[in-house]
């Protein structure tokens, strides 16, 4: 008997050994879905300046269950959404993935380019739509390309946003769709790259016309707006109106503004975008059975209203807030939703931003801070009188954009035996007149970014790292800190080196994340590294960024 029982019992200790290997075994190493959120135009400082305002379930529940970076920054300049995207999920900068800015001068085809525009391709979910686009232009692969191929193209990769850049981007090249929004018809659209017609899903999605039902909405603050002391007044005279409104102050009656402003071209410029967008990912989500395979999905979202508001209104505008305290709802909506369709600890979440934002620079000259307006149309007809004192007739600047100076190549040819020490000239004359111009600080020919160190520091190494040499103007131009290009002096934008436009949130949470915050330094470019270790898979191709080692330590 006593044989017996010692025997019972050791088949009972064996079975839960190996009941435990199994489960230790069977346990997974990879989160059930990834979940990239990018902010556009967010500043790190408004986790802190709203904090107060925030649920528990939202930014906060990223901030303190979550390990987030407080000295994350961009290592670049143009710091502008195209590039910001591309750099979070390539891991590289514009020097590599060739994305230079939303917009840029070609210098083979002499126009203008969108950073996803590609004639091959056509709209798909609205035939007159936006969509000539995908991700050809970006150079190297991403995180999401790099997810692809590890899984044999099983994983699911979907992006989603109000911009197509934003959408396409981030999925990379080998994505299963990117959904972005429709000014025109107030829908969701893709394009030709992504399939031949839009998934049922979506059709139904489309056809409750949501985008119809917010405008007919009144946007009003969340709280009294007596409570907004994180803000400056509701009327300020550095802030942009909508057509139809007097001035930029609450309430802001959509029904009647929309027949005013394109009508669906309006939401964007609303926090029901916001709405509208957590909806859509929920229900793709949903219906793409995302975080249930075998294998790591991938979803990617951009919020885009939060840099439509902030360009009208700058960065102290009570509606900048307002924003930011409903998109703490929708990160709680969403995140609750994950919980639910994925399981909590099933994913992993990071959230950035592709940029920050300067205070528009009319109200720091009326603060008494250093801070202009740079007038590249201006600059050019000088430039030219001025080079025309010394080459009479010949006309070497071809375009400026972007704070880049493209040269006119053909203007050197005249005569073979001196083109190269004429360009040598011309380059130093426009040197010499630029810095006589207010607000520029500094300027940076081709030949020095070309030969120059790529980990080069200082504002020279941001332009380093922004610069490529078949996309990138012939000279780049450093303005002054508080200085950009603008013809208006209400509202504001981003896109220099510098720290108010560098220093974005890098918050990390959900499955492989522990707890935890960081002040050490690390680029924006270290995410993509971060999440390609999380997932055992290839860094992206042209990833000059490394593992952020506190979050797994």
């Amino acid at each position: 008997m006593q044989r017996f029982i010692i025997a019972f019992f050791t088949c009972i200790i064996l079975s839960l050994a190996t009941v435990s290997l199994y489960a230790q075994t069977a346990a997974p190493d990879r989160p059930k879905l990834v979940v990239g959120i990018v902010v556009d135009q967010m500043r790190q400082e408004y986790l802190y300046r709203f904090y107060e305002k925030f649920g528990e379930a939202g930014f906060r529940r990223l901030m303190n269950d979550g390990f987030m970076l407080r000295n994350a920054h961009y290592n670049y300049a143009p710091t502008v959404t195209g590039p910001g995207h591309a750099s979070v999920y390539t891991g590289s900068t514009p020097a590599i993935h060739g994305i230079i800015g939303n917009d840029f001068y070609d210098k083979q085809a002499k126009q203008y380019v969108n950073c996803v525009q590609d004639p091959l391709q056509k709209p798909v979910g609205n035939d007159a739509g936006n969509g000539d686009v995908s991700p050809w232009r970006m150079l190297s692969s991403t995180v999401t390309d790099e997810l692809k191929l590890f899984t044999q193209k099983r994983a699911k990769v979907i992006g989603v946003s109000m911009k197509d850049r934003g959408a396409s981007l981030p999925a990379g090249h080998m994505a299963d769709a990117a959904y972005w929004y429709d000014s025109q018809s107030g829908k969701f659209i893709t394009s030709t790259y992504y399939m031949s017609k839009l998934p049922d899903w979506l059709v139904k999605f489309n056809g409750q016309n949501l985008a119809n039902q917010y405008l007919n909405q009144e946007w009003k603050t969340l709280y009294p707006i007596e409570q907004y002391t994180e803000s400056g007044p509701d009327s300020s005279p550095y802030e942009r109106k909508m057509n139809g409104k007097d001035r930029s102050v609450f309430p802001y009656a959509l029904s009647q503004l929309r027949g005013k402003n394109n009508n669906f071209e309006l939401l964007p410029y609303t926090p029901f975008a916001n709405d509208y967008l957590t909806e859509m990912a929920k229900t793709a989500v949903l219906n793409e059975q995302m975080g249930k395979h075998e294998v790591t999905d991938f979803l990617c979202i951009s919020y885009s209203t939060t840099d439509l508001v902030g360009h009208m209104m700058g960065p102290n505008a009570v509606e900048v807030e307002d924003i930011y305290l409903r998109l703490d709802r929708n990160i709680d909506d969403l995140l609750k939703n994950l919980d639910k369709q994925v399981g909590a600890g099933n994913y992993t979440v990071f959230l950035t931003a592709d940029h920050a934002v300067a205070d528009v620079p009319q109200y720091m000259k009326d603060s008494k801070m250093p801070a202009g307006y740079f007038n590249e149309s201006y600059v050019k007809a000088k430039l030219n009188e001025f080079l025309a004192t010394y080459y009479p007739g010949r006309d070497f600047i071809e375009n400026i954009s972007n704070e880049q100076i493209f040269l006119n190549q053909a203007a050197f040819q005249r005569d073979p035996k001196t083109s190269g020490i004429d360009m040598i000239i011309v380059t130093e004359l426009i040197g010499k007149y630029l810095m006589t111009v207010d607000g520029v600080a500094n300027y940076y020919t081709e030949s020095q970014l070309r030969q120059a160190n790529y980990d080069e520091g200082g504002v020279k190494g941001m332009f380093i790292r922004g610069f490529h040499p078949k996309r990138s103007g012939d000279i780049l131009i450093a303005l002054e800190p508080g200085w950009f290009e603008s013809a208006s002096v209400q509202g504001t934008t981003h896109g220099s080196p510098y720290k108010y436009d560098t220093h974005v949130p890098a918050l990390f949470y959900g499955y492989g994340v522990k707890k935890g915050t960081s002040y050490h330094y690390h680029p924006i470019t270290d995410i993509a590294p971060t999440i390609s270790a999380l997932l055992k898979i290839k860094y992206p191709s042209g990833s000059t960024g490394q593992p952020i080692v506190e979050i797994f330590e």
